[in-house]
C-alpha cells in the first residue's frame, strides 16, 4: 500500500508543484531540474503523457480553476453569483479529478516497477506523494461543495422567477413609505394648489396592527394550558363521621330506645332487681349518586385537559351532593337519611337563664343539650354568613371579640371545631357529637366511566362519561346532635 500511494504521489507532485507555486513559463525550467536531479520524476511524468512542451498547451486548460478551488475553495464558492459558472466551475474540477486520478494510477504502476529495481525510495518523494494525496481528496471535497452550490441556486433562481411572475400577474403591489403615501394624499395636494396656507390633516393607514391585512398574521397566540373552570366549595361534613366501607347493598344494625336500669346495692342473699332494655332493628340501605356528561371525540383528542377537568368536575358534582344528602338528605325515595332530619331538635336546658342572649350564647347551650344527653359534642356547623356575624361580635369597647391568637388554629368557638359550609341554610345550625352520631360507609368509591356505546354515540363520534359513588348513611345515636334555628333560638 506504501508503493501504491508513492507511486500517486510522485504523478500528482509534479503537477501540484507547478500549478500552486509557479507560473506556467516557470515549469519547463522546473520540470527541467527535476530530470536532472531526480530522474525518476521526469520519467513517470512522461509516463502520464505530461511533457513539459506539450503541458503548456495541452493541460493548462483543464488545470487553473480546480487548482484554484482546491486552494481557495470557501472563497470561490461564496463569490460565484452565476449558475452557469458555477456549473463551468464543476465540470473542471470533475475532469481535473479524473485526470488526477487516472495519473495516479498509471504512476502507481510505474513507481511500483522503479521501487522493485532500485529497491528504495526517497523521503523527498515520501513527503510529495503525502502532499498530492491530501490536494486530489481537497478537489473530491470542492467537488461536493460545487454540487451543493449548484442545487442552491436552482432553488433560489425558482422562487424568484415566481415572484417575478406573480408581479407581472398583478397579485401585488409595491407597498409604498409613509412619505410616498402622504405626499400622494388628496388632502396634501390641495393643500398645496391652494397655497400652503393654514394646517392639513393627513390620515395614512400604514402601520402595523393586529388587523387583517396587517401584521395580525404574524402573530402567533398564546396557548394556556388551564382550562378555566367555575369556583368549588370545599367539603367538610364527611371529616366529621365515622368512615367505613362495606360489600353489601344495606347495612343493617339494632338500636336501643329504651333503657330501665334498676341496678342497685343488693344484701347478701336477696334477690337481685331486674333492668329493662329495648332495642329495634334499624338500617342504612346503601344509595347511588350519579351522572355523566355528553362530549365529541374531537374535542377530548384535541385539548389533553379536558378529560382531566371533566374528570374533576364530575368528581365534584357527586361530592356536592353528597354533602347535601349527608347532611339533609329526607331519607324518601333514594335519599339518604342526613343529619339535620334526625338530629334532636334545640331545647334550651331548665335551669339556666341568659340575659340578651347572642347567637355566641345559643350554640353554647346547645354543645350543654348534647353534654347533658352524655355525648360531649365535637364540632358545630353554621352557614358562612352566620359564622361571619359571630366572628364580628365587638364588646362594649368595640373590640372584636375573636380577635386573638388563638384563631390562628382554626375557626373554633367553645373550643369546639367550627365547620362553615353552604350546604347549612342561613340562621340554622348543628351541633353535637359527631363522630358518635354517625358513620358512612362506603360501597364503592367514584368511579369515572367514558365510553361510545350509548345510544347513537357511535355514529354521531361522541363520548359519554359517566361518574357515580355508592354509599350508606347510618345516624345511630339521634340525640347527640342538635339542630335548631338562631332566631326561633333567641327568641325563646
Amino acid at each position: 500500500m506504501k508503493l501504491f500511494a508513492l507511486c500517486g504521489a510522485i504523478a500528482l507532485a509534479v503537477i501540484a508543484t507547478a500549478f500552486f507555486a509557479m507560473s506556467s513559463s516557470d515549469l519547463v525550467a522546473h520540470l527541467a531540474s527535476a530530470a536532472t536531479t531526480h530522474p525518476p520524476v521526469m520519467a513517470m511524468v512522461m509516463m502520464a503523457g505530461a511533457h513539459p512542451a506539450h503541458m503548456r498547451k495541452a493541460r493548462m486548460p483543464s488545470f487553473p480553476a480546480s487548482l484554484l478551488m482546491t486552494s481557495l475553495p470557501a472563497g470561490i464558492i461564496g463569490s460565484v453569483r452565476n449558475e452557469a459558472n458555477v456549473e463551468k466551475l464543476l465540470a473542471d474540477v470533475k475532469a481535473s479529478l479524473k485526470e488526477v486520478s487516472d495519473g495516479v494510477k498509471q504512476t502507481a504502476e510505474e513507481a511500483l516497477r522503479q521501487a522493485k529495481s532500485a529497491g528504495s525510495v526517497s523521503d523527498e518523494i515520501k513527503q510529495k506523494a503525502d502532499k498530492l494525496l491530501s490536494d486530489q481528496a481537497k478537489l473530491a471535497e470542492t467537488q461536493n461543495r460545487l454540487t451543493e452550490k449548484v442545487e442552491q441556486l436552482s432553488t433560489r433562481n425558482t422562487d424568484l422567477e415566481q415572484r417575478l411572475a406573480s408581479r407581472r400577474g398583478g397579485t401585488q403591489d409595491e407597498p409604498k413609505s409613509l412619505g410616498q403615501l402622504v405626499g400622494d394624499h388628496a388632502n396634501v395636494k390641495a393643500f398645496v394648489a391652494a397655497g400652503a396656507k393654514g394646517t392639513v390633516n393627513v390620515s395614512v393607514q400604514n402601520a402595523i396592527t393586529t388587523s387583517a391585512g396587517s401584521a395580525g398574521a404574524l402573530i402567533a397566540p398564546q396557548r394556556e394550558t388551564e382550562v378555566v373552570g367555575m369556583p368549588r366549595r370545599q367539603f367538610f361534613i364527611r371529616q366529621l363521621l365515622q368512615v367505613g366501607t362495606t360489600t353489601s347493598n344495606s347495612i343493617e344494625y339494632a338500636r336501643m330506645v329504651a333503657r330501665v336500669n334498676a341496678a342497685a346495692a343488693v344484701a347478701e342473699a336477696a334477690l337481685k332487681p331486674e333492668s329493662n332494655y329495648t332495642y329495634e332493628p334499624a338500617d342504612a340501605p346503601v344509595r347511588t349518586i350519579a351522572h355523566w356528561v355528553p362530549v365529541s371525540r374531537q374535542a377530548m383528542d384535541d385539548i389533553p385537559q379536558l378529560q382531566s377537568e371533566i374528570d374533576g368536575e364530575l368528581r365534584y358534582g357527586l361530592d356536592f351532593v353528597e354533602e347535601a344528602q349527608i347532611l339533609k338528605g329526607d331519607g324518601l325515595g333514594q335519599n339518604l337519611h342526613g343529619l339535620v332530619p334526625q338530629a334532636t331538635d334545640y331545647a334550651e336546658p331548665a335551669g339556666i337563664t341568659v340575659a340578651a342572649k347572642t347567637k355566641i350564647d345559643v350554640l353554647r347551650l346547645a354543645l350543654l343539650q348534647a353534654s347533658l344527653a352524655e355525648y360531649p359534642a365535637d364540632g358545630i356547623v353554621l352557614n358562612p354568613i352566620d359564622w361571619a356575624d359571630i366572628e364580628l361580635t365587638k364588646d362594649g369597647e368595640n373590640r372584636y371579640l375573636f380577635a386573638t391568637i388563638i384563631q390562628m388554629l382554626g375557626p373554633q368557638l367553645w373550643g369546639r371545631p367550627v365547620i362553615s359550609t353552604q350546604a347549612m341554610a342561613q340562621d340554622e345550625f348543628l351541633a353535637g357529637a359527631f363522630k358518635m352520631a354517625a358513620k358512612v360507609w362506603d360501597r364503592m368509591d367514584t368511579e369515572v366511566a367514558i365510553s361510545s356505546e350509548d345510544r347513537d354515540n357511535f355514529v354521531k363520534n361522541m363520548l359519554t362519561v359517566r361518574a357515580e359513588k355508592r354509599l350508606a348513611l347510618a345516624v345511630k345515636r339521634p340525640k347527640a346532635l342538635v339542630a335548631g334555628d338562631f332566631t326561633t333560638a333567641l327568641a325563646a
